[in-house]
């Protein structure tokens, strides 16, 4: 080779390690700037009215505005109804424990959620490059999937359909449910000014909010199906049992928040039946029991899109390192065991021995390899998530005697 193709063949190297360059810095870019709750018309609006971005104070101060939108003039509008609080009405507004959660407890939640949530989206969006998960081949594979997820963030459709199905049981004059014949601060004859507003305004919000997480969730998801289809350095011998997969889990555990609220609504409602059409904690267990089910199945579901690739990556690394282990182990009882073959090495501080048990050590890894990447630490603050507000209830429901009279029995 001539000192010409010399300098030729090392420009080309130089360029395209200069191009590998940009196009990880462009994939980590977009990483860092991912985002689920940063877009989209409503996002826009935010933007507009100076109330948008992630910073603690404007977050806060979008969840209290949202808040007193939903229920301050509820508490007006019942107060010059008459129906805030006395015996007027059998419900009133004060002691409706179903609104006051859902507009107090539950809407703050769901929008202070949002930057924590977002954060630790974005945190593991980034650990998909810094882990080496992507290689370099596979990065502007990896920056199509971001840049198609906030193409889609940003569409205006699925939040013009969410606003229309949260508005969609006022078009068709549904009341609430577990409210059915009781006589409430809704209206008895008529629906009352703060029904209105209930019907109108509050709920339609509370609504939207919930069916916008629920289009979150569904961008996640979407995402993390379209990043498994890449060709990603899966390492099987890992030892979060998920082939470098299980630091997804912790962008599940981050929805307790969110869990907790729509936990709280269910509680809330229940206690309303009990307390005031006579029901018992009994009766009212499968809706309580059914939402934490459906709650940690449905923060499962983005998970399992990975599924599929789990089982391929645990079944070749089964059969593979397992070839590799048998040939390993062979040559070890050829060199140590069989006596005619019998080595004159001393076995005392051999490295075969162990390189034997670091071999063995990594099969049974890849054998105890899930094919869900979630550990029990995130089911558990899920669950735990799901079943407070219904202790809460448990307890309220509960007689004082028959809480003492089980305290002492499981004390003695």
């Amino acid at each position: 080779m001539n000192s010409v193709d010399r300098v030729i063949r090392g420009t080309q190297a130089d360029d395209e390690y200069k191009i590998g360059n940009v196009m990880s810095d462009n994939s980590l870019s977009l990483a860092e700037d991912f985002s689920l709750t940063r877009g989209g018309p409503m996002h826009r609006v935010l933007v507009l009215l100076g109330n948008a971005g992630d910073e603690r104070q404007r977050v806060v101060r979008r969840a209290l505005a949202i808040a007193l939108i939903t229920w301050l003039p509820l508490l007006v509008l019942s107060l010059l109804h008459g129906d805030a609080y006395g015996t007027g009405v059998r419900l009133p507004f004060l002691r409706d424990f179903a609104v006051n959660v859902r507009f107090l407890i539950a809407v703050p939640i769901l929008i202070l959620a949002e930057s924590s949530i977002d954060r630790r989206w974005r945190i593991l969006v980034v650990h998909f490059l810094k882990s080496g998960l992507v290689p370099e081949e596979e990065l502007p594979s990896f920056a199509a999937a971001i840049e198609k997820t906030t193409r889609r963030r940003d569409r205006i459709w699925p939040e013009a359909f969410m606003a229309l199905a949260a508005f969609l049981p006022v078009i068709l004059l549904r009341t609430e449910l577990l409210m059915s014949g009781l006589s409430n601060w809704h209206g008895i004859d008529q629906i009352s000014p703060a029904g209105w507003w209930f019907n109108l305004v509050s709920t339609p919000i509370f609504r939207f909010l919930m069916f916008r997480w629920l289009w979150r969730m569904v961008l996640w998801t979407a995402f993390l199906w379209r990043v498994s289809r890449l060709h990603l350095f899966y390492v099987a011998t890992h030892t979060d049992l998920a082939a470098g997969l299980g630091f997804l889990s912790e962008g599940q555990k981050a929805f307790s928040p969110i869990v907790f609220a729509g936990g709280a609504v269910i509680a809330a409602q229940v206690a309303n039946v009990i307390t005031y059409q006579g029901a018992t904690l009994s009766s009212e267990q499968l809706p309580m029991i059914a939402y934490g089910v459906l709650a940690i199945l449905f923060l499962l579901a983005p998970l399992l899109v990975v599924t599929p690739v789990l089982i391929k990556v645990k079944r070749n690394a089964l059969r593979e390192f397992g070839a590799l282990v048998t040939k390993h182990n062979q040559l070890f009882e050829r060199k140590w065991l069989q006596q005619e073959k019998r080595s004159e090495e001393v076995m005392l501080g051999n490295p075969d021995a162990s390189s034997l048990e670091d071999l063995g050590s990594s099969f049974t890894v890849i054998r105890q390899m899930g094919i869900v990447p979630i550990d029990k630490q995130t089911l558990i603050a899920l669950a735990l998530a799901a079943a407070l507000p219904m202790i809460v209830v448990a307890l309220y429901a509960t007689p004082a005697n028959d809480l003492i009279r089980l305290v002492l029995k499981m004390l003695g």
